[in-house]
């Protein structure tokens, strides 16, 4: 089931088909509706969430071309019967590490790209966990769709200095866990990732 609002489903349906439909340099008559249709959603947006209209005019319109799912990348590194968090500077809790794919490099290279930024250990993706919906999970909602990809990675180097955006890193049992940051990670998904590591054998999860 979603965690997704209705309303917001329906923003990004709508912001979906207005941001598709100028990518294909519709006839200008088209395009104006294309535009409406993008206003609609941004003032929906804005007033449902209490948002300034123009920073969300702006935010939907920084995003060209065919609309499809933003991909999220985390790393799942284990030390003995701990895993490693990292703590975001912007809300001080804690996540696995990982954030955005970049145009260029595969999901697996993001990840451990992303890892190493954010925790500073130089990491090896070994095996893809999960593809989660973000929206189908216990996740604050979000203006955009977003698949979240999960790999076990496995530590291959001694500790580098990480990125300014993360103010701690640690390892910790998953019954001590800190309090997380939900719109990156959530416990749930952190116990299934404690069970994978019990149990190798197991397929890729997905939704």
């Amino acid at each position: 089931m979603s965690s997704t609002p209705q309303w917001l489903g329906w923003v990004q349906q709508l912001q979906a088909l207005a941001q598709s439909g100028l990518a294909y340099n519709p006839h200008p008559y088209d395009a104006e509706r294309y535009e409406q249709v993008r206003q609609i959603a941004a003032e929906i947006a804005a007033h449902l969430s209490h948002t300034d209209l123009s920073l969300v005019l702006e935010l939907f319109a920084g995003d060209t071309g065919h609309a499809t799912p933003k991909v999220d990348v985390r790393g799942v590194i284990f030390r003995d019967d701990r895993i490693l968090l990292v703590r975001e500077h912007s809300d001080g809790k804690w996540t696995l590490p990982g954030g955005w794919a970049d145009i260029g490099e595969s999901a697996a290279e993001a990840v451990m790209r992303e890892v190493g930024e954010e925790s500073g250990y130089p990491v090896k993706a070994t095996k893809l966990l999960a593809v989660y919906d973000r929206a189908r999970h216990a996740h604050p909602p979000h203006p955009w769709y977003i698949y979240k990809f999960f790999f076990r990675c496995e530590i291959t180097g001694s500790p580098q200095a990480h990125d300014s955006e993360v103010d701690a890193v640690d390892f910790f049992k998953l019954e001590n866990l800190p309090e997380l940051s939900t719109g990156r990670t959530t416990v749930a998904q952190i116990t299934r990732f404690f069970d994978h590591a019990r149990h190798p054998e197991w397929p890729t999860d997905f939704d």
